[in-house]
């Protein structure tokens, strides 16, 4: 029997994968290239006849990123042309399912929906959800801020988010045709993705088209103001010796990717030199642009703008371990002083704060400490700090615990290691060289069980896990994911106080 839906673009054939109904390579919005580069997405304009949507498609220019790479993969085959979503469901039926919108990570410049350590199958085949995947422009080809050169681009710094928005859009008119329910949507990401989902809960264009929101190891922090997205521009723009607009738009991608790794080193270079130096590590991200964002989004998350979302949120212990392992050469006192120096008036006393905490003289394991607390661990806790003021029966905390014992047991708890547990994807391609050997299923099963649950009902508590309290700013309840989860009230209490004021 032909698996064929009619959506608001045209009718799609999709196929049996995993034991669930797949469509793949769904466009949502039209590519916005060559003389659009840069554009707003806009509706699909459809086609005729029966799509043929058994196959992934081209994910959105970039190199190979850092998880990738780790795990042996190769540059992924990109093109201009890569808004597609993928969707993953239990059956073509009117059901009403939970929906499940994942939005990868990878800096904002790398990634796509179709890696499989995303595959939705077991989510669909556990929880009876439907799962949607999707790609989205990425580095200067989504998040380039051109205002100063072009007022009618004003929206040009954040168009990756757009894009996003124009993937909700299409799940909300279309959902239902795969079984779904379009007044339950959860949206759910890990590193640029968990920024992208919190940002979403700050900008006015994505409200509605959300009902609950899944954060992994990214907040509402990591965005930049117009200033320093012009910054980048023109460093872009010289590097690429472009004179104007049509110039940037006719540039070949490569060349334009190419541009992208020499602005990086530049901007970082540079902010690392100055005495206002924010630390901010990503020259592509959501600019602040007084359109697409008006302000800053914790800032609107704060005053309500998503008042109705319950909020799961979370961070891993040793999130700064992945990129430490990448590092030239170790770290000693003076270097840490002064990096510190740039971030905060008293670098001394934080040094000295997190020493004692970690009774530790390991001034490489400082450093991650104090960079997984800045980058990752504190703005979750402002994000949840935030969000608890107007759903305090609905907002979670959690920390991923459990250690890699991969490259020597240096990564730890790192960066993006709880993303095959959530999806309960232990045995897919690359994971093992991430975790380990080893890896447990019961933990798996109970972070997985979890995020079913709060998909279902805005409430992560399931019979596998000890009860959850919701966070609150004076409790603070945190569950704890390892082989024997926790609840830990304020862990690490006088690192989160160290901090205060200061982000």
């Amino acid at each position: 029997m032909a698996l064929v839906v009619e959506t608001t673009a045209g009718r799609l054939e999709g196929r049996v994968k995993d034991d669930v109904v797949l469509f793949a390579g769904v466009p949502y919005a039209a590519p916005p290239v060559g003389a659009l580069r840069f554009a707003r997405p806009e509706p699909h304009p459809g086609w005729a006849g029966v799509r043929d949507a058994t196959r992934f498609g081209k994910v959105a220019p970039q190199g190979l990123g850092a998880t990738e790479a780790l795990a042996g993969g190769k540059e992924p085959d990109w093109d201009e042309d890569c808004l597609f979503l993928n969707v993953q469901t239990p059956a073509l039926d009117a059901g009403r399912r939970p929906v499940m919108v994942w939005i990868h990570g990878g800096g904002f410049t790398t990634g796509a929906g179709s890696v499989p350590w995303y595959n939705g199958a077991r989510f669909v085949g556990h929880g009876d959800v439907v799962v949607v995947t999707i790609n989205y422009r990425l580095g200067a080809f989504g998040f380039l801020h051109l205002d100063h050169l072009d007022p009618t681009l004003a929206s040009s710094g954040a168009v990756g988010l757009l894009d996003q928005v124009a993937a909700l859009a299409w799940v909300r008119d279309n959902i239902a045709a795969f079984g779904g329910d379009p007044g339950n949507v959860t949206v759910f990401g890990e590193s640029a993705g968990g920024m992208s989902v919190a940002t979403l809960m700050g900008m006015p264009g994505a409200v509605g088209l959300f009902h609950k929101a899944v954060p992994q190891s990214g907040a509402a922090h990591h965005v930049q103001d117009a200033a320093h997205a012009v910054e980048v521009t023109d460093h872009l723009v010289r590097s690429l010796g472009a004179r104007d607009l049509p110039d940037l738009r006719a540039v070949p991608a490569r060349h334009l990717l190419d541009a992208q790794l020499r602005v990086a080193v530049e901007v970082a270079e540079l902010r690392a030199s100055r005495s206002d130096a924010t630390g901010l590590a990503l020259p592509f991200c959501p600019v602040v642009d007084g359109d697409v964002l008006p302000r800053p989004p914790l800032d609107a998350v704060r005053e309500g703008l998503s008042a109705h979302v319950p909020l799961l949120t979370g961070t891993n212990r040793d999130e700064w371990n992945l990129f430490g392992l990448m590092a030239r050469s170790p770290l000693d006192e003076d270097t840490i002083l002064r990096r510190l120096g740039r971030l905060v008036e008293d670098p001394h006393e934080l040094a000295a704060t997190y020493r004692q905490a970690r009774d530790s003289g390991d001034h490489d394991a400082i450093w991650s400490a104090i960079m997984t607390d800045r980058v990752f661990r504190i703005p979750a806790i402002r994000l949840a700090e935030a969000q608890s003021r107007h759903r305090p029966e609905a907002t979670y905390l959690y920390q991923f615990d459990w250690a890699s014992s991969a490259f020597g047991g240096r990564l730890g708890s790192c960066h993006a290691l709880e993303i095959p547990f959530v999806f309960d994807n232990l045995d897919q391609p690359g994971v093992s060289m991430f975790t380990g050997e080893g890896a447990p299923e019961e933990l798996a099963d109970a972070m997985h069980r979890a995020w079913l649950a709060f998909a279902h009902t805005g409430d992560p508590n399931h019979g596998g896990i000890p009860s959850w309290p919701a966070y609150g700013a004076e409790s603070r309840s945190t569950m704890h994911f390892d082989v024997g989860c926790t609840v830990q009230h304020d862990p690490a209490a006088e690192l989160r106080a160290a901090w205060d004021g200061v982000m």
